[in-house]
C-alpha cells in the first residue's frame, strides 16, 4: 500500500477535530471519498470498497449526508436496472 502526507494548516485541523472526535486521517479520507461520489468521480460500489463498507450501506450513510444514491448518470441507472433485473 501507497501512503501519501498532506499537510494542513494548523486552522483547518482545528476546524475539522470540532466536527470530529474520530482520527483526522480517517474522517479526511471518508470526506474525500463523499466528495468523488456525490461528484460522480466514482460508484457506490467504489466508495464503499474504500471505506470498507457493504454496498447499501454506504448508500444509506451518503444519504443521510445529504448525498441522494438516485442522482446518476443513464449509464449509472441503466447498470442498476440492470443489476435489480437480475436479482429478480
Amino acid at each position: 500500500m501507497r501512503n501519501t502526507i498532506v499537510t494542513l494548516e494548523p486552522e483547518w485541523v482545528n476546524t475539522l477535530r470540532l466536527l470530529d472526535n474520530r482520527p483526522l486521517d480517517d474522517f479526511v479520507k471518508e470526506l474525500a471519498i463523499l466528495e468523488l461520489y456525490r461528484r460522480r468521480q466514482i460508484s457506490s460500489e467504489k466508495a464503499a470498497e474504500l471505506l470498507k463498507m457493504e454496498r447499501m450501506e454506504f448508500v444509506r450513510f451518503a444519504s443521510r449526508q445529504g448525498i441522494a444514491f438516485y442522482d446518476m448518470s443513464e449509464d449509472e441507472f441503466a447498470d442498476e436496472m440492470e443489476l435489480l433485473s437480475e436479482a429478480v
